[in-house]
C-alpha cells in the first residue's frame, strides 16, 4: 500500500513548547496543524483552551505537556496538572517522568506516578504518553520504563523532551533526541498495543521515514512544514514516498 501524505500528517504532533513561544506564535502553530491537518498540536499547557477554540472546526487533536520538561515536580503536583489539562481540553497528555527516581532505580516510584496520572487521564477520556528522557538513561532503565507502562497500560511511550541536553567532554551541551538503538528497544519491550513516539531530531522527511520503518507511529516536530512539503512535491511528481 502506498504512503498518502496523510498518512505522514497524522503520525506528527506539531510541538509548540518552546519557552520563547508567544501566543501570536502559538496562534499561528495552530493554523499550520490545521492546515496540513496533522495528528494533533503539543501546546503549553496554559494555552490549551486557546488551542481548543482554534481547532474546534478541525479534526487536529489537542496536546499538552505536564511535568515539563524536567519531570521534577511531585506527583500530586503532577496530577493536578492532567486534570487541569484535561478539564481544559487536552485529549493528549505527554508527562515527564521523575528522572532521578528512574536513574536511582525506585521504581515504585515511578510505577505509582505513571500508573496514578494515567489513571486520571484516562477517567477524562484523554491518553497519556509517557516521555523517558533517554539521554540521560541506560538501556535497561530504558528497558525497566517499557516493563512499567506496559503494567500501566499507557497509550504512548515517547522518547525524549527535545530538551534533554547532556555535558560533553568539551563542556558543551547537546541532546540526541529519538534514536535507532533506543527506538527499535523501545518497540521491542513495549507490548504491540503500546504506540512508540519519537522526538527529538525528526526534522526531515528522511528522519520520518526512517523512525517509520522503526515501528513508530507519532513524531514529535518544530519542522513539520518542511517535512510535509518535501512528501507532497515528491507524491505531486508521481513518485512513491
Amino acid at each position: 500500500m502506498k504512503t498518502t501524505l496523510k498518512d505522514l500528517a497524522k503520525m506528527i504532533d506539531h510541538s509548540l513548547l518552546h519557552p520563547t513561544m508567544t501566543d501570536e506564535i502559538l496562534r499561528e502553530g495552530c493554523e499550520v496543524a490545521k492546515k496540513y491537518d496533522v495528528a494533533s498540536v503539543c501546546i503549553k499547557p496554559y494555552a490549551v483552551k486557546m488551542a481548543k477554540e482554534l481547532l474546534k472546526d478541525s479534526d487536529v487533536k489537542v496536546g499538552t505537556v505536564i511535568g515539563f520538561p524536567h519531570g521534577n515536580s511531585s506527583k500530586e503536583i503532577k496530577v493536578l496538572e492532567a486534570k487541569k489539562a484535561c478539564d481544559d481540553g487536552a485529549v493528549e497528555v505527554d508527562m515527564v517522568i521523575n528522572i532521578g527516581k528512574a536513574l536511582g532505580n525506585d521504581w515504585d516510584y515511578v510505577y505509582d506516578e505513571i500508573n496514578e496520572i494515567n489513571r486520571t487521564v484516562v477517567a477524562h477520556g484523554s491518553i497519556l504518553k509517557v516521555i523517558f528522557e533517554n539521554d540521560f538513561l541506560k538501556d535497561e532503565h530504558i528497558s525497566k520504563l517499557c516493563e512499567i507502562c506496559n503494567k500501566c497500560k499507557v497509550a504512548f511511550v515517547k522518547t525524549s523532551t527535545g530538551y534533554g541536553f547532556v555535558k560533553q567532554e568539551n563542556g558543551m551541551f547537546s541532546t540526541k533526541g529519538a534514536t535507532e538503538p533506543h527506538l527499535k528497544l523501545m518497540r521491542k519491550v513495549t507490548d504491540k498495543s503500546i504506540e512508540v513516539k519519537a522526538a527529538g531530531g525528526v526534522r526531515t522527511l528522511k528522519d520520518l521515514m526512517k523512525v517509520r520503518s522503526l515501528g513508530v507511529t507519532r513524531v514529535g516536530a518544530t519542522a513539520t512544514i518542511t517535512i510535509l512539503e518535501e512528501a507532497k512535491s515528491i507524491l505531486d511528481s508521481g513518485k512513491s514516498l
